[in-house]
């Protein structure tokens, strides 16, 4: 799956996403996850538009499938860089899904508003794409813990619906009929810098995915005052993939500030899980 983003005081972008009634992922208490237990404003009505470029079989978000295909791998994007306006997610998962009328009313339930929508086929399968704005404020969403909550709500509602894909995602583990393989960390994660014109560099991050993983990559970066501009955020499968424009101070960031931005997130992704209580 995969996403693109806009900060508070950052601009960002993501794509594709999956809703339920009750928006808590996989389950968890809303003390487990307080991003996504903000106050909720009443939504505005808004008007929805739904473009179907091509048919496909008959499928829906109940989950059900023939038992004798191959499970496809689940994406779930989003991204912050190709609409000006608004997040763009979009969500595939072979030719599996249905039009996702659970996944928009899960989003407006997070205080967004899905103001396009619109499917399309290529070989990969049927591709589920969504234009989300803040319903209080009509803009893109600029919150990373708010684009989280939304990929978390997307896979959750791959979970319940579809729960063959549970072998294919990482929130399987906890929630999944199916356990997933483990993914070695070390060999999963690589990170790059790279130039992105004068005044902006390219950073991408591919490592094992898990929950809050997009609200700790844009921590770690901008505790090292790197400014995060726009971006994308991808899962697929087991896997996430990030691809963020950043500076520092207006410009592109020197190779030692690169060396350090590289080293701070090996670091972070590669330490073993610990207790905080442990003594």
């Amino acid at each position: 799956m995969a996403v693109s983003l806009a900060f508070a005081n950052l601009p960002f972008q993501f794509r594709n996403v999956k809703v339920v009634e009750n928006p808590l992922c996989f389950g968890l208490a809303p003390t487990q996850l307080p991003f996504l237990c903000k106050e909720r404003r009443r939504l505005s009505s808004s008007r929805t538009i739904i473009i179907v470029q091509a048919s496909s079989a008959p499928t829906v978000e109940d989950g059900s499938q023939n038992e004798t295909d191959a499970i496809p791998t689940p994406k779930v994007i989003i991204d912050q860089d190709s609409d000006p306006d608004a997040t763009v997610v979009e969500i595939t998962f072979g030719d599996r899904l249905g039009a996702l009328l659970d996944t928009m009313n899960a989003l407006k339930n997070l205080g967004l508003n899905v103001v396009k929508a619109n499917v399309f086929l290529d070989s990969s399968g049927k591709h589920n794409t969504f234009a989300i704005t803040k319903a209080s404020t009509g803009r893109k969403v600029d919150d990373p813990e708010l684009l989280e909550a939304i990929r978390l709500t997307i896979i959750n509602n791959l979970l319940q619906y579809h729960p063959e894909s549970s072998s294919q995602l990482a929130m399987g583990v906890a929630f999944g009929v199916e356990q997933p393989k483990q993914v070695d960390v070390d060999i999963a994660t690589r990170i790059k810098v790279k130039d992105d014109g004068p005044d902006r560099s390219l950073f991408l991050v591919e490592t094992a995915d898990r929950p809050g993983l997009l609200v700790d990559l844009v921590k770690i970066i901008t505790d090292i005052n790197i400014s995060v501009e726009s971006g994308e955020f991808d899962t697929e499968g087991l896997l996430a993939k990030a691809k963020f424009h950043v500076s520092y101070k207006g410009k592109a960031i020197s190779k030692p500030l690169q060396l350090v931005l590289g080293n701070s997130l090996r670091y972070f992704l590669r330490r073993p899980t610990t207790e905080e209580a442990s003594f």
